[in-house]
């Protein structure tokens, strides 16, 4: 059985590592979402979440944040090894099911 959870080796946490992943990162846009990857020599996969407070109030804030992680922790096998990413939500992004954003984060993904 594969490993479901999602702990602190597996975030971004700091704000230096967000403006380095910012600065030296990779691109990639879909009509939700940007995401950011850029390499990260210790090998893990991590992410973070960066959602702007044009989304909407704190409770759409907090439930896009929640189904970005989710997904980063269901689906973490498919996703590239020693990546850093950070996943912007953009304005459209709260209205957003479970569903749409794991279908939009796959595209974006299996593209690179």
């Amino acid at each position: 059985m594969k490993k479901q959870s999602f702990g602190k080796t597996e975030r971004i946490r700091k704000r230096k590592e967000y403006l380095n992943i910012y600065r030296g990162g990779e691109r990639v846009h879909s009509n939700s979402f940007t995401v950011i990857l850029s390499h990260n020599p210790w090998g893990d996969k991590r992410i973070g979440v960066a959602v702007n407070k044009r989304i909407g109030n704190a409770t759409k804030r907090n439930r896009i944040k929640r189904l970005l992680r989710e997904f980063f922790r269901l689906n973490k096998d498919m996703l590239p090894d020693s990546k850093d990413m950070v996943i912007i939500a953009k304005k459209d992004a709260s209205s957003l099911k479970y569903r749409e954003v794991c279908r939009e984060l796959e595209c974006l993904l299996t593209k690179k």
